[in-house]
């Protein structure tokens, strides 16, 4: 798929859902506010298509500063997340904020899911290849991945169990993508996406040859 076809589908769909889902929007700024003390948005930075940067949009899932009082890595039970937090880590609205990254050229709709900085310097050899697409709100990663608070609960250092269980599969799943990369694939992860946020158990057949994680909650 052409640089200029696939932004110019990105475009497209995220005016799109900003228009539709601005009411959405609305109502979870206002409950984030009302909630806890701070922005409605959480601009982490993180690694940009060629190794530069950008801030993400997210909407804040958790008490500000989080990333300055405790670990990169997120679970299910880690006391930074706020009560209109966890509703939305649930139910993935946080990362429907995205759309304004899709918007401005920072992200696609699909790509490789965009890293903190710490873990970007794992894109070392061919994994740097990673880099060559834009980053994006899905790809296989995430539908293999889909609720990683789940899976690392439990766990009393989160990033040692993400660096352990999750990147090795996430990389190659990410790497996989960069070098199959077509129009055809992005609206089949864009599908499984929507099919695996209505349905949690459901798996894709392209990713039956990777073992899926195991929930511990």
């Amino acid at each position: 798929m052409s640089g200029l076809v696939k932004r110019l589908f990105d475009l497209v769909m995220a005016t799109a859902g900003l228009i539709v889902l601005s009411p959405l929007f609305l109502s979870l700024a206002v409950w984030i506010k009302r909630d806890s003390p701070g922005p409605v948005f959480y601009r982490g930075e993180r690694i940009a298509r060629g190794g530069g940067t950008f801030r993400i949009f997210k909407f804040r899932s958790m008490v500000v500063n989080a990333e300055k009082s405790g670990q990169l890595s997120t679970s299910n039970d880690d006391a930074r997340v706020t009560a209109s937090g966890r509703f939305i880590r649930r139910f993935k609205l946080d990362e429907f904020a995205q759309l304004l990254n899709v918007f401005v050229g920072d992200m696609s709709l699909v790509g490789p899911r965009p890293e903190v900085l710490k873990y970007s310097a794992k894109y070392t050899g061919e994994l740097a290849q990673v880099l060559d697409a834009r980053p994006g709100i899905t790809d296989w990663a995430s539908i293999w991945n889909n609720d990683e608070g789940a899976v690392l609960a439990g766990y009393p250092d989160a990033d040692r169990a993400f660096e352990e269980m999750i990147q090795p599969t996430k990389l190659r799943l990410q790497l996989r993508y960069v070098r199959e990369r077509s129009f055809v694939t992005d609206l089949r992860i864009l599908l499984y996406t929507v099919r695996t946020l209505l349905d949690r158990d459901y798996y894709p057949p392209e990713l039956r040859d990777t073992p899926r994680l195991t929930r511990r909650v």
